[in-house]
């Protein structure tokens, strides 16, 4: 299943909702033409919301010829709208907005809100234009106070639309619209589970790796872990797995990665003790993209150098690198087609060197967090390798707000673990998507003792989520927060001062560089 992004702040979630049904679905460009979305093979499309207008010059169009694929199509907010604006229906301008929850009632018989979806129930609205007139041919099924054509449809056509967004959690009965349109009416059969993940990625590493070796960036983190697994499974001793101390690993990190891999997994291991090089590459680098380009860029000339495992085979390199890259790392390292913002590079992303002589291997890169977890355990690996909390490739050195140095990473490290230690006594893990601290470039006016300081802060973060896309600052218990903040300073030399981030993920991004 296709979604067809226009922009939307919901594209991502739209894909998980529908992997949630146990459909696969893919992000696409609205670019796409109707030659280019046919040679796809997909089963079904759904049109996303998007921030324009579609009567403003440069709107995001759809090529009108996959209207006439006969593959079904839903349209969701402006997705709906260009479904009426294309095939001739009316789009009204600059209407009164309808911003929130809002009260759908049905108004016609209708195949998208089945019999168990009550005739009148609540929507989440976030659109200015409406729709007034459905294109010919079809049926407006329900309203809204401010959207006379809520609902429309065309089963002959297979084409729905929508003005109310289903994906999110305020629009209630939004997953049994879903559910409709992909299992009763475009025919999606819910297949889709991690064992076939598993076989389908098995067969297409094979099929990209041959009988060539690889070498796999692991880190200790989910992602790498459950990328490692997956492609030993499919290629077996043709692996090795390298893992690079950067010298910007949390306090104690290397010893029980190296430890945790050795128990765990029957995989070549090379452990790269490489903080002496990372300090020099970031001396006097102070700025958060040039700091992951040259965290990333390191990365790859260690893996280079160690292409003939731990025999040192010139004769047989790996010409492959496995990455654990992420759908969410994609996107804000500028989306699939590089058509989105960059938010950030990610190090395993937009860090890359241009000249890398080794091909990429990314068996995840389609999944989100929650998914690599599932498919973890579905590989048989423990719960301390799947639900470890997610911590960035370039580590600590995006938790340092200013140059990186070894005095910083030290304070940060003490820091930082006594924020993990307390999160883990409350019994807080499984609960808590990440929890962190950061160790910005400023310092603060204390007094201890009876003594004047001049000390550095140190930032917790910590936050919940489900997939990384979205996430919201942790409501953390006063006295959980003020026990942390007590050992943070009375522990740590240099530190007279703690905050806590109450920024959710938007406006911010879940790490601070």
């Amino acid at each position: 299943m296709l979604v067809v992004d226009f922009g939307a702040q919901y594209a991502q979630l739209i894909a998980r909702r529908v992997r949630e049904l146990s459909v696969y679905s893919e992000i696409v460009s609205h670019r796409l033409t109707a030659a280019d979305m046919a040679a796809r093979q997909p089963a079904a499309i759904i049109l996303s919301g998007g921030p324009k207008s579609v009567h403003v010059e440069g709107a995001p169009q759809l090529d009108p010829a996959i209207y006439d694929l006969g593959v079904p199509i839903l349209g969701i907010c402006y997705g709906a709208q260009l479904i009426a604006q294309q095939l001739g229906g009316t789009v009204g301008r600059g209407m009164r907005g309808e911003y929130g929850r809002a009260h759908l009632t049905r108004t016609a018989d209708s195949s998208l809100l089945h019999a168990d979806i009550p005739d009148s129930h609540d929507v989440w609205m976030s659109h200015f234009d409406a729709i007034t007139e459905p294109p010919p041919g079809f049926r407006a099924t329900a309203s809204t106070p401010d959207a006379p054509v809520a609902v429309l449809e065309h089963d002959e056509r297979k084409v729905w639309g929508v003005q109310f967004h289903p994906e999110v959690v305020h629009s209630p009965h939004g997953m049994a619209v879903l559910r409709t349109f992909l299992h009763d009416l475009a025919g999606c059969e819910p297949t889709w589970k991690m064992a076939s993940v598993v076989d389908e990625q098995v067969a297409r590493i094979r099929a990209q790796v041959g009988g060539e070796r690889a070498i796999c960036a692991l880190s200790g983190g989910v992602d790498s872990s459950v990328a490692a697994a997956l492609v030993h499974r499919a290629i077996g001793p043709q692996l090795t797995c390298i893992y690079v101390d950067t010298g910007l690993m949390r306090k104690g990190e290397s010893a029980q990665i190296v430890e945790t891999y050795g128990r765990h997994m029957n995989l070549e291991l090379i452990h790269v003790d490489a903080g002496e090089r990372y300090f020099t590459a970031l001396a006097g680098i102070t700025e958060p993209e040039a700091k992951r380009k040259a965290i990333g860029e390191l990365f790859i000339r260690i893996f280079e150098e160690h292409t003939g495992g731990l025999t040192r085979d010139s004769d047989n390199p790996a010409k492959f690198l496995v990455q654990g890259t992420l759908y969410p790392d994609l996107i804000e390292s500028g989306g699939k087609d590089g058509t989105a913002d960059v938010i950030k590079s990610h190090h395993n992303v937009g860090g890359l060197p241009e000249d890398m002589t080794l091909e990429l291997v990314e068996p995840l890169r389609d999944l989100f967090k929650d998914e690599v977890r599932a498919l973890g355990s579905e590989l048989g690996l423990p719960d301390e390798m799947v639900w470890r909390q997610p911590f960035p490739g370039p580590g600590l050195g995006v938790r340092i707000i200013g140059e990186v140095t070894p005095d910083k990473v030290a304070i940060l490290q003490e820091a930082d673990a006594i924020v993990r230690e307390e999160i883990a006594w409350a019994g807080l893990e499984r609960e808590i998507w990440q929890a962190f601290a950061v160790l910005p470039d400023i310092r603060s006016v204390g007094v201890m003792g009876d003594e004047r300081t001049y000390g550095h802060p140190i930032i917790i973060r910590a936050v919940t989520s489900d997939d990384a896309m979205t996430a919201d600052w942790a409501r953390l218990p006063y006295d959980l927060l003020e026990k942390m903040s007590q050992r943070i300073i009375n522990e740590v030399r240099g530190i007279n001062r703690v905050a806590y981030d109450i920024t959710s993920k938007p406006p911010g991004t879940i790490e601070w560089e």
